[in-house]
């Protein structure tokens, strides 16, 4: 299934928002939770959503899989937009959302993390075994020949390619990408694949591209072994997301979901918590008797 470019939707039956956390706090208590997050859990971290309040929807369009591939001139505005992005979007640390899942985590409530973000903060953050259903801008793939990369050594080559590219952006969104003008990209200097010559595209399933089937699969298992499914801060507009909460509906699966605007999915869950997601996670982590910290050191940023 392709990753459809569904910007925008109109709520059918939106639950109110509740301020109720007792039932994400007994969800947990419980054990075997699966969590699927979104755009809002990194918006703390200074890395804005999508749909919320200020998200980048209002001002961007996001890049399709089909722009990319069919125009040169396209990925100059996409590398150039990028790589300015990256610099911001790299230097990005986990925030206390982040942290109180890895919390739940360390301490054997969950079954698994399913994230649509491409940042890896939940990895930062010392969550393991996440699925990046989305991918990750950590990563680059070559569309000739396969080999992917690190992202760290394609900036260091497009840095010393474009020398003095300097522009001060609009604004970062949640796929990395800086709000430039088409002046401010100019001339930008575009690097093919190390390997082959072949064209460089983020490792990171873009609007019009599918998920890859086996790991949509892979998902779908997580379901299906879950005894619940929380999501947190995700407005569940995109199918790629949206079809794990309606399995797990259809299973019979308890859905509960913290964010603070209606979603997609309010038809299917139990509850919606309409709080902030930092303060949230660890009222729940406090409440669970859990440190979110955990006296233990967090991953080093890739």
């Amino acid at each position: 299934m392709r990753m459809r470019p569904t910007l925008n939707w109109t709520p059918e039956e939106p639950l109110p928002g509740s301020t109720d956390l007792e039932p994400v706090v007994e969800a947990l208590s419980t054990g075997g939770v699966l969590v699927l997050s979104g755009a809002g859990i990194s918006t703390e971290s200074g890395i804005p959503d999508y749909r919320g309040e200020g998200g980048s929807l209002s001002r961007h369009t996001p890049m399709t899989y089909q722009e990319f591939t069919a125009s040169a001139r396209a990925r100059r505005r996409y590398w150039a937009r990028s790589h300015l992005g990256w610099r911001t979007f790299g230097r990005a640390e986990p925030n206390a959302g982040h942290r109180a899942v890895a919390a739940f985590g360390r301490h054997g409530l969950l079954s698994g993390v399913i994230t649509q973000n491409v940042d890896g903060l939940h990895q930062a953050a010392g969550s393991e075994g996440v699925v990046e259903l989305h991918g990750s801008l950590d990563r680059v793939v070559c569309l000739s020949c396969g080999a992917r990369s690190a992202r760290r050594e394609l900036a260091r080559r497009l840095e010393e390619a474009n020398a003095g590219f300097e522009p001060v952006a609009a604004g970062i969104n949640p796929d990395g990408d800086a709000d430039l003008t088409d002046d401010q990209v100019g001339d930008f200097r575009v690097l093919p694949c190390a390997l082959c010559g072949g064209i460089l595209k983020p490792d990171v399933v873009f609007f019009g591209e599918a998920v890859p089937p086996r790991r949509v699969e892979h998902c779908r298992e997580l379901v299906r072994e879950a005894t619940s499914v929380l999501v947190l801060g995700s407005s569940l507009t995109v199918m790629s997301g949206l079809r794990f909460v309606r399995q797990a509906a259809q299973e019979g699966k308890p859905v509960l979901i913290v964010n603070r605007d209606p979603t997609r999915g309010d038809r299917h869950a139990v509850t919606r918590v309409g709080l902030p997601l930092g303060t949230s996670l660890t009222t729940v982590a406090g409440r669970l008797g859990l440190p979110v910290d955990g006296g233990e050191a967090a991953c080093a940023r890739p």
